[in-house]
């Protein structure tokens, strides 16, 4: 056997040892598919972060932290408002309860709005990160704090733990013996004025052990624990009963105060499909994007492809094919010519890449023969692409730009020339995205039902036509966030004129008869509030003073888990009680609940008789 060849194969053989050791780790370490438990209503004690950890098969997605800032709304820390019939209008306000007791991500998520808050408010949609850099921060430091909170509660670990770490820590070692053999046994072979051979023999192991050593030790997720996977059952099964009830999914963000922490695990485990479209906190992941395609909503998980033969036309393919083949076949047939030129000189021919020489060639062949085959199959695929284009029927979830070209002049800016487009086509909940060249670009809008015809290899769209349009589903406008904080502090908006609302006198309490029971000095407005049921707000000039709910059937149910608790209220419906600034009751398996809001706190006294009014108006 050549030295060379000796030399070559033990480095080789020992990288390959070392990575597949590593890569079986990766396998044997990969978390276990969890059987949800029955489907059940009742909350585990995990905080919806750690949840959605557990939810996501043990990994820290974005819904973590908008799973969060809900939950500090259900805990009274904070309060949303959403002032008309769009929930991307709401406003997040500070209640002035000092927050206690909080993790050290909850205490971010919070810092969070502090720090945005303009007199106590920010919209929603202000809560976007504006900085790439400040959100990847934020979010490295937020996801290594519900990684902290969920290994002390023993449902996660490290995925390599310190006994794997050991173990290819040992295969580093070998690895890198056998990387000091091939580059020790070339030294020696080989002798020149280099120096101390022995030294850099030695330091060949030192620097290829320390690499694979580091490598070994590196931080690569999470993984499941017993106790974890017993409780990530149990979060299954709340979230599937979740899931049973569309009408939950609907709810918005401004809701959270009465559904109490529901809505907040609902959004930790992929549940709130409004909810979680309209909160972004600028980590918003086109990777995992909700769907409608079949009939229920789902996520579908999105590789977007960047280069390579993706999304490009057929001349460019069948030129770079023939191109590839052309420039292999020189270098296959002619590349050892240089080889044998730089032979030809003597420095070169007494140096030690004599003994290389022919390994060399060989390895030149080798190369252009490869790009001869990668030419070759470029252009065979091209052609069978062009020749049976393939026809698909899906829901746009995202159209993204992806490639741009410069213009012929200077001073303009790139203009683009490809787009994303991803589809679900309900065969997988799991997809690639496709080319959309610019001519076809405006042919539909995210929502939107399409039938597009596709070349399946490069992936590129060459014809769309929309079978239903999208309703409500597509990119949100732009809103005009300082008129949503003059508006929720009650300061007249910014280019002129009141802000809209839906106003609508409710059927069981009258704006006339909230203000004689909280003696409410200033005139009481109501209005209606999207969300399933009935939701009534009852506003005066000083800000929103009172929130009538009704629900029924299983939100019904659901609602009173929560508000059916506290100081018992006698001769009120079925059942009653009041809790703090609230007071609910059980009518005929509906639930009517009414809320003091900040404006209005300290009148308790006025709601068991409003909430009494109201019971015997739905029974009526």
């Amino acid at each position: 056997m050549s030295p060379a060849v000796l030399e070559l194969g033990a480095v080789g053989a020992s990288l390959a040892l070392f990575f597949g050791a590593y890569a079986l780790m990766l396998s044997i370490t990969s978390p276990r598919g969890i059987h949800a438990a029955l489907p059940s209503p009742d909350l585990p004690e995990e905080p919806p972060a750690v949840a959605s950890l557990l939810g996501t098969g043990w990994q820290v997605t974005e819904d973590a932290a908008e799973a969060t800032l809900l939950d500090l709304g259900a805990r009274g820390y904070l309060e949303f408002r959403q002032p008309d019939n769009d929930p991307h209008h709401t406003t997040v306000h500070l209640t002035g309860t000092v927050p206690t007791g909080l993790t050290a991500y909850e205490k971010r998520v919070y810092e969070r709005v502090v720090k945005l808050a303009v007199d106590g408010v920010v919209p929603l949609t202000a809560m976007t990160f504006r900085d790439e850099k400040a959100a990847k921060s934020w979010w490295k430091a937020l996801r290594r704090e519900v990684v902290a909170d969920s290994r002390a509660r023993g449902l996660s670990r490290r995925r390599f733990g310190p006994a794997i770490v050991v173990l290819l820590v040992i295969v580093a070692a070998v690895a890198a013996a056998g990387i000091t053999y091939g580059f020790g046994h070339f030294a020696i072979r080989t002798p020149d004025k280099r120096g101390n051979d022995i030294g850099a023999t030695i330091g060949a192991y030192v620097i290829s052990f320390a690499l694979l050593a580091a490598f070994a030790g590196r931080y690569n997720g999470e993984r499941d624990t017993a106790p974890g996977r017993q409780a990530a059952s149990r979060w299954m099964g709340v979230r599937e009963w979740l899931r049973g009830h569309e009408a939950f999914a609907d709810l918005p963000p401004a809701a959270v105060g009465l559904w109490d922490r529901y809505l907040a695990y609902g959004a930790a485990l992929g549940a709130t499909r409004t909810a979680s479209t309209v909160i972004d906190m600028g980590m918003g992941d086109r990777t995992r994007v909700w769907s409608t395609f079949g009939g229920s909503w789902h996520r579908v998980r999105v590789r977007y492809p960047r280069s390579g033969r993706y999304g490009e036309t057929v001349p460019r393919l069948l030129f770079r094919g023939v191109l590839l083949a052309v420039i292999g076949y020189a270098i296959a047939r002619y590349g050892h010519i240089v080889v044998d030129i730089a032979m030809q000189i003597d420095a070169v021919s007494a140096s030690a890449f004599a003994s290389f020489a022919g390994l060399t060639s060989a390895l030149i062949t080798v190369t252009g023969a490869l790009l001869v085959v990668n030419g070759c199959y470029t252009v065979v695929r091209t052609i069978i692409d062009l020749a049976t284009p393939k026809t698909i029927t899906g829901q746009v979830l995202w159209i993204d730009l992806w490639r741009t070209q410069n213009s012929s002049s200077d001073d303009s800016s790139p203009q683009p020339i490809l787009y994303y487009l991803a589809v679900d086509d309900g065969t997988s909940d799991r997809t690639v995205a496709w080319g959309l060249p610019l001519a076809l670009a405006n042919s539909c809008a995210t929502g939107d039902t399409i039938q597009l015809t596709v070349r399946p290899w490069s992936r590129r769209v060459t014809a769309i036509g929309v079978v239903e349009r999208g309703s409500g589903h597509g990119p949100q406008p732009e809103v005009p966030t300082d008129n949503l904080v003059l508006a929720a502090l009650d300061r007249p908006r910014q280019g002129g004129g009141a802000a809209p609302a839906l106003i609508r006198n409710g059927s069981l309490l009258q704006a006339e008869e909230v203000a004689s029971a909280l003696q409410w000095p200033s005139p009481v407005t109501a209005r209606a509030m999207m969300g399933p049921g009935g939701i009534i707000e009852f506003s005066a000039p000083e800000g929103p003073i009172l929130m009538l709910v009704t629900a029924h059937g299983v939100l019904g149910s659901m609602a009173w888990r929560t508000a059916g608790q506290g100081t018992p209220l006698p001769g009120v419906g079925d059942a009653a009680f009041t809790r703090g600034p609230a007071a609910a009751a059980r009518v005929d398996g509906s639930t009517v609940q009414v809320a003091l809001l900040p404006a209005a706190r300290g009148r308790d006294a006025a709601l068991p008789g409003l909430l009494k009014l109201a019971v015997g108006r739905l029974r009526a």
